[in-house]
């Protein structure tokens, strides 16, 4: 456990706040956390955090308890497992999710922890962690998808002082930047991390000089216990006191032949608190897409899910996190054992989100959103320019992907959109004007999105044109199981990717893949899944169906088929028949249920091959006991 050193021993006493005083310090931390933001976004080099934000900031206070933030780490995590003094001027950094309790959750994510101090004595952390487009390992963007051990992974860097005293530990800088592909960005992000928490340290030294350190520690408190009541509220509101409930989805495979791996959570409420528990989930993954994830995280995905959802105004911190209880067992899919890789991880947060909504649906279908947050797709493209003014020269690409969003009581999903609300795609003249390649087209994919009184979103169709020879991978997910529906919504469509060569050969690839080398007029489709849809499709105004015909969004055929909806040959809606069709179709599917996967996982995997190109993969292994046996 961390020694924190102050040279002030004198006790911070709480005092009342009054509300306009309240106000202005949470909005101003919201400011200086969106400052983070964007004193990362101009310093960074790596595309992933300038152009996409593939970043999470934080402002927590003394004890290290969130107050304002992006989720996706947890400070005291990182404190517990720090063994060492932290004094002013002191910068910690790491990247090695085993050895600070999961505060991250892949080597390719850097953290960066400091203390704030004011007269002597710690007031709070700034906290902020970066996706490195590239940590070294043993392949280009440190991701490999048949990795079976975190050592394959890349440079993995222990929880050290980057900063001691306010001096630069610049030898140690050196050698891990000389394990990396990409240096110069590696160095400009971590500069851009570090100066993210610098800005966020001075902002609240003055709000402790404006208002007092008194004053602004109690104004935490009193936002945290906000938080804690509004929470306690809203878990009373959706859980029934003394009920269980189970929820399960999958994550279709490893990267490695084995899948789909079984995600199950149970959630008890007990008088005022909730218990997640996850001992029924699969067992630690072979390949790398194991999510190791601590307790502290689930309360605060849950939390977060559960005030978005139902009351989106809360300020999101930590304050509710004595109302969850968690268990999470060892050897588990979502706490394997050192040192089980976990590059892969971008799936396991997005199937959190999913499972969630499904818990928290199955008593509450009026809000209930359908599935979609299904992944995070990443597309890395690298190699060397072959010829030309810049022959020999390396390039690489790391990007994020889009899918469908999950249809939603409020609406439609959005079309080719971001699970994180803060990432937005790169642009496609970045793309080109830095990168050998073309963006020949960036669509929606007509109706891959559920049908449903609310459409799921469509997903997208990348299509890259490599203009030099190089290596490409994969990572993406649904492309065995579907998004499901709700409310008597329809299932989305299954994601997919494949190659057509210049030779005219088309070539099927799987949804995790790295290594993939590819040659000048090559062309890749990287299609994402749509959203499930949410509600019943045959409520769905007609004339709002016959409108996403013309735009290209919904089929005519998706129309008659997935809607009711018959069209003309001008593209009108034919209320007659649209009439009679819809009848037909109401009596013959019966009771509307609240959950639509689609086929069952035996029928998904007797027709994988024919339907998907690729074979059914291997029912999961236990890699613990098998390596005990």
């Amino acid at each position: 456990m961390a020694t924190i050193i102050e040279t002030s021993t004198t006790p911070f006493t709480t005092v009342p706040v009054d509300p306009i005083t309240l106000d202005i310090i949470e909005n101003a931390l919201r400011n200086a956390r969106a400052e983070m933001d964007e004193v990362l976004f101009r310093t960074a080099l790596s595309p992933g955090i300038r152009e996409q934000h593939d970043e999470f900031p934080l402002i927590a206070d003394p004890s290290g308890k969130m107050v304002v933030g992006q989720f996706g780490l947890s400070v005291p995590d990182f404190l517990d497992n720090f063994n060492g003094t932290v004094g002013e001027g002191d910068i910690l950094l790491t990247s090695d999710p085993y050895a600070c309790g999961a505060a991250i959750s892949h080597a390719n994510d850097w953290l960066i922890v400091l203390p704030i101090f004011h007269s002597g004595r710690v007031v709070g952390w700034s906290s902020m962690f970066g996706h490195m487009s590239d940590v070294g390992g043993k392949t280009p963007s440190s991701m490999p998808t048949d990795a079976h051990t975190i050592f394959e992974e890349g440079v993995i860097i222990p929880p050290f002082k980057l900063y001691s005293e306010g001096q630069l530990n610049e030898t140690a800088l050196d050698i891990i930047l000389n394990q990396v592909r990409k240096p110069d960005w590696n160095r400009a992000d971590l500069n851009g991390l570090v100066a993210a928490c610098t800005t966020a340290s001075r902002r609240i030294v003055e709000l402790c000089d404006r208002f007092g350190v008194d004053v602004y520690l109690s104004a935490l408190d009193a936002l945290l216990e906000r938080n804690y009541q509004a929470m306690k509220v809203l878990l009373a509101m959706l859980f029934v006191d003394g009920e269980t409930i189970e929820f399960s989805d999958f994550i279709c495979d490893d990267g490695c032949g084995y899948g789909p791996y079984e995600l199950a959570i149970t959630l008890t409420r007990h008088g005022e608190k909730i218990h997640l528990d996850f001992s029924k989930a699969a067992p630690q993954a072979v390949g790398p897409i194991n999510y190791f994830i601590n307790e502290n995280l689930v309360r605060m995905f849950f939390g977060i899910y559960v005030i978005t959802v139902a009351d989106p105004q809360i300020l999101w911190n930590d304050g509710f996190y004595p109302l969850i209880d968690v268990t999470i067992p060892e050897d588990s899919f979502w706490k394997p054992r050192y040192p089980a890789a976990l590059n892969g991880r971008n799936h396991g947060i997005g199937r959190v989100f999913d499972l969630f909504g499904g818990l928290l649906g199955k008593n509450n279908p009026e809000i209930l959103n359908a599935a979609g947050f299904s992944s995070s797709p990443h597309f890395m493209y690298s190699g060397h320019y072959d010829g030309g003014a810049r022959d020999g020269e390396w390039f690489q690409l790391y990007s994020i992907g889009f899918g469908g969003i999950p249809g939603r009581p409020m609406g439609d999903g959005p079309d080719g959109h971001s699970l994180w609300p803060s990432f937005v795609n790169i642009p496609c003249e970045y793309l080109e004007s830095y990168y050998p390649l073309r963006i020949e087209r960036w669509e929606t994919v007509t109706d891959t999105g559920g049908a449903g009184l609310h459409r799921g979103g469509n997903g997208v169709d990348v299509t890259y044109y490599f203009e030099e020879p190089g290596t490409i991978a994969i990572h993406d997910d649904r492309w065995l199981t579907y998004p499901w529906g709700v409310n008597g919504g329809k299932p989305g469509a299954r994601g997919t990717k494949w190659i057509v060569r210049a030779t005219g050969e088309t070539e099927v690839l799987p949804s995790k893949i790295h290594d993939v080398e590819v040659r000048r007029g090559d062309v890749l489709h990287f299609v994402t899944w749509g959203g499930g849809g949410w509600g019943d499709p045959l409520a769905r105004d007609p004339e709002l169906v016959a409108l996403e015909v013309r735009r290209g969004l919904v089929s005519a055929e998706g129309a008659r088929t997935g809607y009711g909806v018959v069209l003309d040959d001008t593209g009108a809606v034919n209320v007659g028949d649209s009439t009679s069709l819809r009848a037909s179709m109401s009596d013959e599917r019966g009771e509307i249920t609240v959950f639509d996967k689609g086929p069952s996982l035996e029928v998904i995997l007797e027709r994988c091959e024919e339907e998907t190109g690729l074979p059914a993969p291997r029912p999961p292994v236990n890699v613990r006991k098998a390596v005990r046996a």
